[in-house]
């Protein structure tokens, strides 16, 4: 199976000219079951995003808003094994859609402690909140980091080099 990332590359440019232009575009208020946007998530290439919480001992693994759009209507996701401990780039679940199927990989290294149960039987919610970490959200695991998941986190896109990459990633 292919990654979010590889997917992507393989679609039409013509494709993604609505999901360019909403994924540049700020956003003034956010709806009240949305959590806020936090200053410590990042982003992949292959377009995971990670909530790691103020404590940088636990977070909250994604895929972004741009991917969920990229892939169409998601009918079936592919949840990861709570306990499991993973490094930075291992498949840790999948997603497939009415287009497609592609991987899901861990954005840094850590330990799944906690899968959203609700995507097995609404997978449609990752096309509605992706980048939500609520209860009702689209987020895929909670997660434990360790020092290398931090150095892993480090890493990665924050929100504005994360949309100027998905900006010229279709040119």
């Amino acid at each position: 199976m292919a990654s979010i990332a590889r997917y992507l590359r393989a679609a039409r440019p013509s494709a993604f000219a609505a999901v360019r232009s909403s994924a540049s575009r700020t956003v003034a208020a956010r709806p009240f079951s949305v959590t806020a946007s936090n200053e410590i998530r990042k982003y992949t290439k292959e377009h995971e995003w990670i909530d790691l919480a103020a404590d940088k001992k636990t977070g909250v693994i994604g895929i972004s808003e741009y991917a969920a759009k990229a892939l169409g209507d998601l009918v079936y996701v592919e949840l990861p094994e709570e306990g499991r401990t993973v490094n930075k780039g291992d498949a840790i679940g999948a997603v497939e859609s009415v287009k497609s199927a592609a991987d899901i990989n861990a954005p840094v290294s850590c330990k799944i402690t906690q899968i959203n149960l609700v995507l097995e039987e609404k997978p449609g919610n990752l096309n509605q909140v992706p980048e939500d970490d609520s209860h009702g959200g689209g987020w895929i695991a909670k997660v434990q980091v360790d020092e290398q998941g931090l150095q892993d986190f480090e890493t990665l896109m924050d929100s504005e080099q994360y949309n100027e990459f998905t900006a010229n990633e279709d040119h």
